[in-house]
């Protein structure tokens, strides 16, 4: 008897074939998914490492409004810290013209820090609600399939009036092979999720440092012009 995958799809029930077609999708999913992730996550690492050390230089001479333009170029949009940066010395910026206490001036562009973190924050975990869908769901799916096989091996059963293993064969294989495919995009789905929900965590670390960083040096220049 061939055993491979083309054989094994080929025996299944219609059931069978739409549970393990629907769970190659799912996979096909993940991995779009995760691909495009780390892509996005790449492109986010390399404009930091360009555009940080030119923001701190620009900051060290005093040259804020330099600094905001800068972080503002189309070409740094995708950099979390660029984003960060920006945010805050905007709010320090304008709270200054309007002539904020030191306090509030502080504290505007620690919410502004905040607000762009937490927006940048969503866009990098973009998919994973999806992933992590796919991850809990995959075995559920695969559980149905494995039902209809058993249901199928029982009829197989019923209409040969035999008890033997030849009779439930085709049933039983079915179940399994729905079982195993749940299991695998499972297991995929769960490692994919995993491994982007760890990156933008490391992500969200960087922009609240980046955040406390802006905001010690706003503290200090406001305290050598006072």
């Amino acid at each position: 008897m061939e055993f491979g995958l083309i054989a094994m799809f080929t025996s299944m029930g219609t059931v069978a074939k739409t549970v393990a077609i629907l769970l190659i999708c799912l996979s096909v999913i993940t991995i779009y998914l995760f691909i495009e992730r780390l892509i996005v996550f790449s492109s986010a690492k390399n404009k930091s490492k360009q555009v940080a050390p030119k923001i701190a230089d620009l900051l060290k001479s005093g040259k804020m409004q330099e600094a905001l333009n800068l972080c503002s170029k189309k070409e740094y949009r995708g950099s979390h810290l660029a984003r960060v940066s920006a945010a805050g010395i905007k709010e320090f910026l304008e709270g200054k013209e309007v002539n904020l206490d030191l306090e509030e001036q502080i504290s505007t562009a620690q919410r502004g820090c905040d607000r762009a973190a937490n927006i940048f924050l969503q866009e990098l975990k973009k998919g994973l609600s999806v992933t992590a869908t796919i991850a809990t769901s995959a075995p559920f799916i695969g559980l149905f399939g494995t039902i209809f096989g058993i249901i199928n091996a029982f009829r197989s059963m019923q209409l040969t009036g035999s008890g033997g293993i030849g009779a439930v064969a085709g049933g039983i294989s079915e179940a399994l092979i729905t079982t195993a495919f749940g299991i695998g995009v499972a297991i995929i789905a769960l490692w994919c999720y995993n491994s982007m929900n760890t990156k933008t965590e490391v992500f969200n670390a960087e922009m609240a440092n980046t955040s406390s960083e802006i905001v010690d040096f706003f503290i200090r220049e406001t305290k050598k012009e006072a």
